[in-house]
């Protein structure tokens, strides 16, 4: 299994060389890079659909996540005591976003080189460890600052937190401040 830093991508370039002595340092970059897109840049699933990191999958997405969003609101009692209100906006809910390496924006990097999509494909597909910070995947940056009140037309009672979960023989962790791992279950 590689491991992908999406912060610091100079260890998945070391990472790539040490597992594939052959490569020219080129390649090895080329191979790391596509690596890196391929995570920053992963489709979503939900719903049986998969939605691309682009404006127009943007809404779609947001649609499909609103009814969860709702159902915890909903889950909050109307009128509770002042102490209990606050214990609950206090509470975070944490939902899952399962992710998956997205091959089209590794094909993006390798341009016409056959050879390497071809490697990057079965590097995918023998799974790849993704380390990441809040900021480095796409879908994970956008839905953590979606206005989920104003798209419920009404206050938020809890506060909502996305958790990418990388499917497909993928893995996430997410670094800590210091560099250490918060590793997520599947």
């Amino acid at each position: 299994m590689i491991t992908v830093n999406l912060t610091k991508p100079e260890l998945t370039f070391d990472a790539i060389r040490k597992a594939y002595k052959d490569l020219k340092p080129t390649d090895a970059a080329l191979i790391a890079t596509a690596l890196i897109e391929a995570g920053k840049f992963a489709k979503a699933s939900h719903d049986g659909m998969d939605y691309e990191w682009t404006s127009e999958d943007y809404q779609g997405m947001t649609k499909s996540l609103f009814a969860e969003v709702a159902q915890l609101q909903e889950g909050v009692a109307e009128k509770p005591t002042k102490k209990a209100a606050a214990a609950e906006v206090e509470e975070t809910v944490t939902l899952q976003v399962q992710l998956k390496p997205s091959q089209r924006a590794a094909d993006v990097v390798l341009g016409d080189r056959e050879d390497l999509k071809t490697l990057v494909s079965d590097i995918i597909g023998e799974g790849v460890e993704y380390l990441f910070s809040p900021t480095d995947i796409g879908w994970h940056w956008t839905l953590e600052r979606v206005n989920w009140a104003t798209l419920s037309d009404g206050e938020l009672k809890r506060r909502v937190k996305f958790k990418p979960v990388f499917v497909e023989g993928a893995v996430a962790v997410e670094l800590g401040p210091g560099g250490k791992r918060k590793v997520s279950k599947k």
